[in-house]
């Protein structure tokens, strides 16, 4: 299809190509190329028909919705005495800050948008990636964790009871987890490789204190597949997001988790991603919530493009998604455990 029935608001800012921690860090995989190939692709195709606008800079209050004031100003005077390297992986620049400010702000829009129903579906399309930056460090090329304030907003300032943020980025989303470990009113779910950098997010692990339950951590192996994640996403996270109930489903679109990219080591195609997308849509028609998508990571571009475009398309289209085969032992077992909170009518 051409472009999708049902369309949104698609959020972007010529701040994310200025950000470039290859001059730091020579060879780094996030590179302004990125959203370039994602531009031309969705641009050559009159962006699906999305609404385009400026993602704004985000305020102080509502990066420290999130974050420490400390670490807000730690990145903010690196970037403005020229930069410097916060680990191997994570690098700010002269134009970084700025950059970081109007990815957070594009994620608040999305909140902004849904939440006062502008619209049903929004798309924020910036970087650097947010997933695993925490509440007091940027680390894992992320300086600040765009989903998590957009979901912190959405609760603190909109009115929301409850917040999916579902993370399909091939990396365990640590900042986000960290973020909302001990809150009951933001259901954090990861499908992600392990063992796998940043070393987070096992089974087990399903949040503290009041939030006991509200993190599902789905890992997988190297070279899991579609079947896989489809099975883990639609047989655990679903059913358990349906009893959880969400006003607003917030994705952090991940797409390193393809074959074709040069740090993930999982076999996921274009398709894939709008196969999952159709589960969520599915879902958040149930629930009655509008549905984000927040860019995380993905670092081969044109694969990218593809997997975000073939998102956007099928959250917006009517094709039910494909049946799925029988359960498998690793689904089975993470039923098991996420079922002690849950109670999970599997597919």
């Amino acid at each position: 299809m051409a472009s999708a029935r049902r369309t949104g608001l698609y959020l972007s800012h010529p701040s994310s190509l200025a950000h470039d921690p290859r001059e730091l860090i020579p060879g780094h995989p996030d590179t302004p190329d990125r959203l370039v190939e994602v531009e031309r692709l969705l641009g050559g195709e009159d962006w699906l028909g999305w609404e385009r606008r400026a993602a704004p800079a985000a305020s102080a209050a509502e990066l420290e919705l999130v974050h420490t004031p400390g670490i807000v100003r730690h990145i903010e005077r690196l970037a403005a005495a020229g930069g410097g390297a916060i680990d191997l992986d994570t690098a700010v620049g002269p134009n970084s800050w700025e950059a970081a400010l109007h990815a957070a702000g594009g994620a608040c829009e999305v909140t902004r948008a849904l939440r006062t129903d502008e619209h049903r579906l929004a798309c924020s399309v910036a970087r650097p990636p947010g997933h695993h930056a925490e509440p007091d460090r940027a680390m894992g090329f992320c300086l600040l964790n765009s989903a998590a304030i957009a979901a912190a907003l959405a609760i603190g300032e909109y009115g929301a009871r409850r917040v999916l943020l579902l993370d399909w980025d091939v990396h365990h989303g640590n900042g986000s987890a960290e973020a909302f470990r001990t809150r009951a009113d933001v259901l954090y779910a990861s499908i992600h490789q392990s063992p796998f950098y940043p070393g987070t997010g096992p089974l087990q692990d399903a949040g503290s204190g009041e939030g006991e339950g509200f993190t599902i951590n789905l890992p997988v192996p190297a070279g899991a597949g579609e079947e896989l994640w489809l099975s883990l996403l639609a047989r655990v996270i679903v059913p358990a997001a349906r009893e959880f109930a969400p006003e607003l489903v917030l994705i952090s679109a991940g797409y390193d988790a393809h074959r074709a990219d040069p740090l993930g080591q999982c076999t996921l195609q274009d398709g894939s991603f709008a196969e999952m997308a159709r589960h969520v849509r599915d879902l958040a028609g149930e629930c009655g919530a509008p549905v984000g998508v927040v860019l995380e990571g993905g670092y081969e571009p044109a694969a990218l493009a593809r997997s975000l475009r073939e998102t956007l398309l099928a959250l917006g289209d009517d094709r039910p998604p494909r049946a799925l085969g029988a359960e498998d032992a690793l689904t089975a077992r993470a039923a098991a455990h996420v079922g002690r909170y849950w109670g999970l009518a599997r597919a």
